[in-house]
């Protein structure tokens, strides 16, 4: 019993730590914001190292420096059985820092620092799906050092390492109130309980938390760029897969009340002593961007991304201890691939001032019927705007602004394993055993079961919507 439990909680848990667009980040730089987050085509400089690196390769500085920090302000709204719940979010802060400079004329090198995949949302301890996901914070970074080269004065080459690592924190209820209260009503009648222990209405009596770092990986960000005239620049870009694995993460459960630790303690205090290992994966990305001058102030650009998430397949969950092994997991995800598009303007206001406006379409590729609340996952229209200001030539300050409007799912819903509606009835039956005999005692166990509504599966139904408020601000000096 005890080996049951510990495994089918660390799956139900792990399972979501992982979520397709949540945690892949768009908004990198303060400059591109204002253009919808293009840059594929485009010659930014030090910023290119991410967007594209065969960009830098057409670099003009000795030396060009930029920064920027970005607030991700989310709020999700989930609506169940006609009531609206509200995730409570922090301010998430990703950022970009990058540093480029001449070698030749047609040969340059630097390197970037940045956070391309991360996620922070709070559902809170007692909403309805707390058995899914109370809270998580993911953070990757990536530190990628870039050489670019341009063949001819029309085509150019670039190439970075991409050196990530990663962090996970989540939080997630063990055991669902409304299940917690038939138990307590099943052992009540069993005299198991006296008549005055309280019920938790709406509060979660048992929590886990899973804690884990992410090795250090490897991956490439590649790109090419051509000017098939003075005017018109193509690009395409592509950052490889990358597999970020926690080797030995930690567990600890946190319980609401002494009731719940008396009742559930047996069982999940083994979770305190428990290790797991998981991956989580950082999909491909292959880009595609044209950029365009109908006049020498106006700059147009188009980006499209496709990124690999068909690949993500399952999720693999393994116990570092031996007498677990076999209960190891392999949890089916079946995301598809996505596309985001990009579409964004630059006009040269004066030689100082730059006004900039953008629009993204990222588009979802999680599959509904494993739809999990953690950051939940539909198609987003974005539409951005920005400016820049250089109060002398070398230096640009730049602010932009994205609205992310999710266009909502209805009706999904997301299935998972009752841990205390399966327990209970197995340790009735023991219980009975010693009096009934074993064939009795299961069978009214069962019926017990059946009478207080206590079942082995749980379902959360829910309508979802999202909304976000991202500004930007950054710097860059060059000469």
């Amino acid at each position: 019993m005890k080996k049951f439990l510990l495994s089918a909680i660390a799956v139900t848990s792990i399972c979501g730590i992982t979520r397709a667009e949540g945690y892949q980040i768009n908004s990198l730089s303060a400059k591109q914001i204002g253009m919808g987050h293009t840059g594929i085509a485009l010659k930014l400089g030090a910023e290119s190292m991410f967007f594209n690196p065969a960009g830098m390769a057409f670099m003009d500085k000795t030396l060009d420096l930029s920064g920027s920090v970005t607030g991700i302000m989310p709020t999700c709204t989930a609506t169940v059985n006609g009531k609206d719940y509200e995730t409570d979010n922090g301010v998430s802060t990703p950022i970009g820092v990058h540093a480029a400079f001449s070698i030749y004329d047609n040969l340059k090198a630097g390197v970037s620092f940045y956070t391309p995949y991360g996620s922070s949302i709070n559902w809170t301890d007692n909403w309805p799906g707390a058995v899914l996901n109370q809270n998580v914070n993911l953070k990757v970074f990536t530190i990628q050092p870039t050489v670019a080269w341009a063949i001819t004065p029309k085509l150019s080459i670039g190439a970075g390492a991409m050196i990530s690592w990663g962090t996970v924190d989540l939080n997630k209820g063990l055991v669902s109130a409304e299940t917690m209260d038939k138990s307590i009503a099943m052992l009540q009648s069993l005299n198991q309980l006296p008549a005055e222990t309280p019920m938790f209405g709406t509060t979660t009596p048992a929590s886990v938390n899973l804690n884990g770092k992410a090795d250090i990986v490897v991956g490439l960000n590649v790109g090419a760029m051509y000017n098939a005239t003075d005017r018109l620049t193509f690009g395409a870009s592509f950052r490889s897969k990358m597999a970020m694995r926690v080797k030995s993460g930690d567990a600890s459960v946190k319980y609401a009340n002494a009731v719940a630790q008396n009742i559930l303690g047996e069982n999940l205090d083994l979770l305190n002593a428990a290790n797991f290992k998981a991956e989580m994966p950082a999909p491909w990305v292959l880009g595609f961007g044209v950029s365009y001058k109908p006049v020498n102030k106006l700059t147009l650009a188009f980006d499209a991304r496709l990124t690999g998430w068909h690949a993500y397949k399952r999720l693999d969950i393994e116990f570092l201890s031996e007498q677990l092994t076999p209960y190891n997991q392999n949890i089916a995800k079946k995301y598809k691939n996505s596309w985001c598009y990009s579409l964004g303007a630059q006009y040269a206001v004066t030689d100082r001032f730059d006004a900039r406006l953008g629009l993204m379409v990222d588009t979802s590729p999680v599959n509904k019927k494993y739809y999990n609340p953690e950051t939940p996952g539909m198609t987003k229209i974005e539409p951005t705007c920005g400016l820049s200001f250089r109060p002398i030539p070398r230096l640009s300050i730049d602010v932009a602004f994205m609205y992310v409007a999710g266009l909502g799912v209805d009706g999904v819903s997301c299935e998972y394993e009752d841990l205390l509606g399966k327990m209970m009835p197995a340790k009735v039956a023991q219980q009975l055993t010693p009096v009934l005999g074993a064939e009795q005692a299961a069978a009214t166990a069962s019926a017990l079961a059946t009478k207080f509504g206590l079942s082995p599966k749980g379902e959360l139904k829910a309508d979802y919507k999202l909304h976000a408020f991202i500004p930007s601000i950054g710097i860059s000096y060059s000469f």
